[in-house]
């Protein structure tokens, strides 16, 4: 807990976009690593309590452990945090990014933590489109064609129109919009501390979820308890990893080893719940991988001035 507690005082002190003198690109690398089996455990644990339990419920004690963990961390400078010049856009990308939780979980319930890991991978090349259509950056037939591929490989994953089509398979593709929604008003918000933003993610899901669960609460069993604690623990431990990966090393560098996940996410998928990825889902995830790593290289070569680094939202 002291050194979370040591790395999110750094966070209230660093803004996005910028990078310590003489960082270590393979520590960095090294963070990133850890911080996404981090996530994908929090998704195999989420996965396993949503068989449990309603989603509404592992969403609520995933925002509110966090909220807590916090707490423990931030003690009286919670409020302070919670100080921003934009809150209405603070507060709509924390609901962006609570939504994505929502959509994502949910779709544990149905489909496999590979196929749903995968559909969420989209969001690279969906904060691109996003950018581009809202933020006003230039961007040319290239990567149009990488985000129009991506959709490809995420359609070859959903199979619409086919028989073995799952309607829930739109939930995490809906999370994948969500998420690019809220990475693209972290954006906008960079001037707020990194430490903020989390908070106010941890807040705003907190309350929201707080009014919901009554509707959906059934008694925890002593025995569940342990996968509430880790949902929590990973999550938190996970966000500081991530953020302290993006201080270390540069965001260009860094991307395409955020697709490691989707291995976690198949050996999780295979280890905890016998789940194995068909052969369209591993071939979708190729593709998406492949657009995803074809528009960041173009965005490297693009610019390297101002690389955005976001934090995961689930």
């Amino acid at each position: 807990m002291r050194v979370l507690a040591r790395g999110f005082a750094l966070m209230g002190r660093e803004r996005d976009g910028l990078r310590q003198p003489g960082s270590d690109q393979a520590r960095g690398i090294a963070l990133l690593l850890a911080a996404i089996l981090g996530f994908t455990l929090m998704d195999a644990t989420a996965k396993h309590l949503t068989q449990l339990y309603h989603p509404a419920q592992v969403v609520w004690a995933r925002f509110v452990g966090n909220l807590l963990i916090f707490a423990l961390i931030f003690r009286g400078a919670m409020l302070p945090l919670l100080r921003t010049r934009q809150p209405g856009t603070q507060f709509a990308r924390a609901l962006m990014q609570l939504g994505s939780v929502v959509l994502f979980f949910t779709s544990l319930q149905y489909i496999g933590l590979a196929e749903a890991t995968a559909i969420m991978d989209l969001n690279p090349v969906l904060i691109t489109l996003g950018a581009a259509l809202f933020l006003g950056e230039r961007i040319g037939p290239r990567r149009l064609a990488g985000i129009g591929v991506a959709l490809v490989g995420a359609m070859l994953i959903i199979r619409p129109g086919l028989g073995v089509f799952q309607p829930a398979a739109l939930l995490p593709l809906a999370g994948a919009f969500t998420y690019a929604a809220g990475a693209l008003l972290t954006r906008i918000v960079r001037a707020d501390s990194v430490a903020t933003s989390v908070m106010w993610s941890a807040v705003v899901g907190s309350i929201a979820t707080s009014l919901v669960v009554p509707f959906f609460w059934q008694p925890i069993a002593m025995g569940d308890l342990w996968a509430f604690a880790l949902l929590a623990i990973f999550g938190t431990a996970s966000q500081y990893l991530l953020v302290r990966a993006f201080s270390a090393a540069e965001a260009g560098v860094l991307a395409p080893f955020g697709y490691t996940g989707l291995i976690w996410a198949g050996i999780w998928g295979w280890l905890f719940f016998g789940q194995l990825p068909d052969r369209w889902t591993i071939a979708g995830a190729a593709v998406i991988v492949g657009a995803g790593l074809y528009v960041w290289s173009r965005e490297a070569r693009a610019t390297r001035k101002e690389p955005c680094a976001t934090t995961d939202p689930r």
